[in-house]
């Protein structure tokens, strides 16, 4: 027999000009809102969260840990704090034994350890095997140091030729002896006794025939082999070529392929160990990890402290690949204790792909992959997906946005789920983290912001209306107005303007109208048809034609005939909820909505009874993909809803130019989530007018209304997720999670305005104030004030 293997010891004043039409507006607190405006910034900041709880107390953050080597420097710390810590996982040892009475082991050594040389025990005559057990796995017990996987079992197999070792006085333990032989027997020992990983901190030349068989059967079995690098960096034998591995460790590679690790070392500021062979060719498969003065060496159950003549106390530390190796195998030890999936392959790869990035960029011939990082191979790796589908869904990703009726209640929900990585690997995750409120609709912008204009005629009984505005530059950002689909002109829109909305109202039989708009919805059709006469309120939306989000219209159609004293009214409407996800990319001040389809169709009566009118309805809409305008991720499998809208509104004449108004909306919607999400969600409006009519000039108007935009009032949404994950099917456990939607916060709104001649010109004044905006409780009240006045040319 020849001698192949040695041990190897290392945070607003707006102005609107528009023709011969001036507008201001000021406001205090958090700004106003109107239309489909949809704010840029949001005017009022979202609620803030409660404060975080004090941080848990850190039972790591003791003396052991500080002291040890390894744990800390290599993110050990992040797994045991997941719950990681080697339970369960067989760690072989093939090397000088193991100190069976060292209380950094007790009760857990492996019945299956051995002498697998012809040793009478496997217990050690030197410390090498030890310390590289103590790297390993050395028991939490406030005592000395403590290893990678602190609870791991550790099959010792001792493979050093007897008495080799026992005439080493210096404890270089150059001198130990190992036959391949008997370090291939160990391998198979050490699969047979149901090791995840054998580290084997030896090296020599090339490995016999034996013993690549043997840690090829091992890598079949989906063992993981880790193997030191060699010391050979300060070598100055000339048939030693230290910038490539140890030519031992090289052939263990060939014979493993993807399940064996190359270790080298590196000191505590990351330098690479001037001892230590680098990865030269092998980087692909080297990993870099702290074996450079490692503490600490033992004697007698306690730490060895030396004392210099001086006074001086000094721990023994030690140092060598061979101690660089087993902190890999104890992080293989963690992953497959916490992730009972994974192949050996996978835990390669996983820690190589992992490793944080040493000396030059990406892999290089000292660091190879760079340097062994635990907390990273923990992370997920890969695309995401929620557990048991192929619905991805990044970590990083907005989960879901509010419309505006949910107000506050996403920010303050929990929907606590699984996903997994591209291994497999099973993750706890809060989906209601990704979630954020809608941004606060500014009316008061709306109001103000007109830079367009309508002009109406009258002929053979059709009237028209058309609204124009001034084209856009490119790459401005649209709002208001010119946020609803455009139609040209012209082909060359050679006037440089472009049609926004347009309508057409006739009389196609004796009691039968027709109406069709272009841009423009059902609502404002359905309100000339039955020649409604609504107060004119710049800020205070009343409850008609709310449905609880910003929206462009694309078409709307409205047929009415009358029957008697009573008036029927069927009308069609579609266009696109409107969705602000700019809070999920990088450039956040750049406006970025998403269209999402809709549709509606709905039927109205009226009549009025002398000085009542009353009006009642009911509207059907269709939402493709959205809830009440919210959106979800694909993920939670939403597919729409459906809701019915039930309108009642009636207005009071109370004579000499005073009316009074009262109007409301209660909404029921059905989520559709074909199995994956269901819920059934409540919401209302409602507005309170009065007006007089001639105050300061016979013409002239001055009202009040109190209102509350649609607000979810009740129910919550159900999404049956995965709650659990069985590993040994790879298959994801579903239960319900619920998500209310009803928001904490209640916006209501209260406006003075009037409006009159002034100058030849029309004028307008308003004062409004919003309690609670945007339906969030903590948001800051908005006050504000608008006047305008126009000339038409």
């Amino acid at each position: 027999m020849t001698i192949n293997s040695i041990p190897f010891s290392r945070w607003r004043l707006a102005v609107c000009v528009s023709g011969l039409s001036l507008a201001v507006a000021a406001c205090g607190g958090g700004g106003g809102g109107g239309g489909a405006v949809i704010s840029s910034p949001p005017p009022v900041a979202a609620p803030s969260p409660p404060p975080p709880p004090p941080p848990p107390v850190n039972r790591f953050d003791t003396a052991e840990v500080r002291r040890s080597d390894g744990p800390v420097y290599h993110g050990a710390v992040t797994a045991w704090q997941n719950g990681s810590t080697g339970l369960g996982q067989a760690i072989a040892i093939i090397d000088t034994g193991i100190d069976r009475d060292s209380p950094e082991f007790a009760g857990r050594i492996s019945p299956a350890s051995r002498d697998v040389a012809g040793n009478a025990s496997f217990a050690a005559q030197d410390d090498h095997g030890t310390n590289v057990a103590l790297v390993a796995a050395g028991a939490l017990d406030n005592k000395g140091a403590v290893g990678i996987a602190h609870q791991a079992t550790i099959i010792a197999l001792r493979a050093d030729r007897p008495g080799s070792c026992a005439t080493q006085t210096d404890k270089a333990l150059d001198g130990c002896q190992f036959f391949d032989s008997d370090i291939a027997r160990g391998v198979d020992v050490a699969v047979a006794a149901g090791a995840k990983v054998i580290n084997i901190s030896l090296g020599g030349g090339d490995p016999t025939r034996a013993l690549r068989d043997a840690v090829g059967r091992a890598a079949r079995a989906g063992v993981v082999v880790v193997v030191s690098a060699g010391n050979d960096g300060n070598s100055t034998d000339a048939g030693v070529n230290s910038k490539e591995p140890d030519p031992f460790a090289g052939g263990l590679l060939a014979a493993g392929g993807g399940n064996v690790i190359i270790v080298g070392s590196v000191d505590e500021k990351g330098g690479f160990s001037s001892f230590s062979n680098r990865a030269g060719s092998l980087a692909a498969s080297f990993l870099s990890a702290r074996g450079e003065a490692i503490c600490c060496v033992y004697k007698n159950g306690e730490l060895d402290v030396r004392t210099e003549a001086n006074g001086d106390r000094f721990v023994t530390l030690f140092s060598g690949t061979s101690f660089a190796a087993p902190q890999v195998s104890g992080a293989v030890a963690l992953l497959a204790q916490a992730f009972p999936n994974l192949t050996g392959a996978e835990i390669v790869r996983i820690l190589l792909d992992s490793a944080r990035d040493a000396g030059a960029s990406g892999p290089d011939s000292t660091y190879g992959r760079g340097i062994l990082d635990i907390a990273r191979a923990f992370q997920p790796r890969g695309t995401t997906s929620l557990a048991g589908t192929t619905s991805a869904l990044a970590l990083n990703a907005g989960t879901a946005i509010a419309s505006p009726a949910m107000g506050d209640a996403l920010a303050r929900g929990k929907l606590q789920s699984i996903v997994t990585d591209s291994y497999d690997r099973a993750y706890g995750v809060d989906l209601a983290l990704g979630m954020t409120n809608a941004p606060t609709i500014e009316h008061l912008r709306g109001a103000v912001e007109r830079q367009a204009r309508t002009m109406v005629g009258t002929a053979h009984g059709v009237t028209m209306a058309l609204t124009v505005g001034p084209r856009a530059s490119a790459g401005t950002p649209q709002s208001g107005l010119a946020a609803v689909e455009q139609l040209s002109l012209t082909p060359a829109q050679a006037q440089g303007a472009k049609a926004l909305a347009a309508s057409a109202a006739m009389r196609i039989a004796p009691r039968m109208q027709l109406g069709l708009g272009i841009s423009q919805g059902a609502d404002g059709l359905v309100a000339q048809l039955q020649g409604q006469d609504r107060p004119a309120f710049r800020i205070a939306a009343g409850p008609a034609g709310d449905y609880g989000f910003s929206r462009a219209d694309t078409i709307g159609a409205a047929l009415r005939h009358e029957f008697g004293a009573w008036g029927v009214t069927a009308s069609l409407g579609s266009g696109d909820a409107l969705i602000d996800t700019r809070r999920f990319r990088f450039d956040a001040l750049r406006p970025r909505l998403e269209r999402h389809r809709v549709s509606s169709a709905a039927l109205a009566v009226d009549r009025r009874l002398g000085p009542v009118a009353v009006t009642i309805g009911m509207t059907l809409l269709d939402e493709d993909d959205t809830l009440l305008g919210g959106w979800f991720h694909p993920a939670f499998g939403l597919g729409g809803a459906r809701t019915i809208f039930l309108d009642a509104a009636t207005q009071f004449d109370l004579g000499q130019g005073w009316r009074a108004g009262l109007s409301g909306r209660q909404g029921f919607t059905q989520a559709d989530g074909s199995g994956r999400a269901a819920g059934n969600i409540t919401s209302s409006a409602f507005a309170v007018d009065v007006l007089k009519a001639g105050v300061f000039q016979p013409q002239d108007s001055l009202g009040f209304r109190l209102s509350q935009p649609l607000r979810v009032s009740g129910g919550r949404l159900s999404f049956n997720l995965p709650v659990d994950y069985d590993y040994s099917t790879e298959s994801a456990i579903l239960g319900l999670r619920e998500l209310a939607l009803r928001p904490a916060g209640r916006e209501t709104m209260a406006e003075l305005a009037w409006s009159g001649g002034l100058w030849g010109g029309h004028a307008g004044a308003s004062l409004f104030y919003r309690r609670q905006p945007g339906h969030a409780a903590e948001a800051a009240d908005d006050p504000g004030m608008a006047v305008s006045w126009s000339r038409g040319f």
